[in-house]
């Protein structure tokens, strides 16, 4: 079954697009456009970089880059945890044997 798409309006460098998306993707896509124009804002308001193709590529480097530090957190964090229910579950191991040997 398909899924239900609709249409909705958002705005960005005070520029009106239309885009679809899923019906139960409209406040992640309005959302997400919220912060692209107020990436694309901060740079043009920098007064560094003028065009609206440069501003594009600038905000979408620095979103890409913003991506990537979290992804890359998120695998440390992951690995961290890991080690830790690691740890965790030998202890227990240990634990449970220490038990059965005393109950010998």
């Amino acid at each position: 079954m398909a899924e239900e798409t609709t249409t909705i309006s958002v705005k960005i460098l005070d520029k009106e697009y239309q885009v679809a998306c899923p019906a139960d993707e409209v406040d992640a896509l309005t959302s997400s456009a919220r912060y692209l124009d107020g990436q694309m804002n901060e740079i043009r308001e920098s007064g560094k970089v003028f065009g609206l193709d440069r501003i594009a590529v600038m905000a979408a480097l620095n979103i890409a880059n913003e991506f990537i530090n979290s992804r890359d957190s998120l695998a440390s964090s992951t690995d961290q945890q890991v080690g830790r229910l690691t740890a965790l579950s030998e202890r227990i191991s240990q634990a449970l044997n220490e038990h059965k040997q005393l109950n010998l």
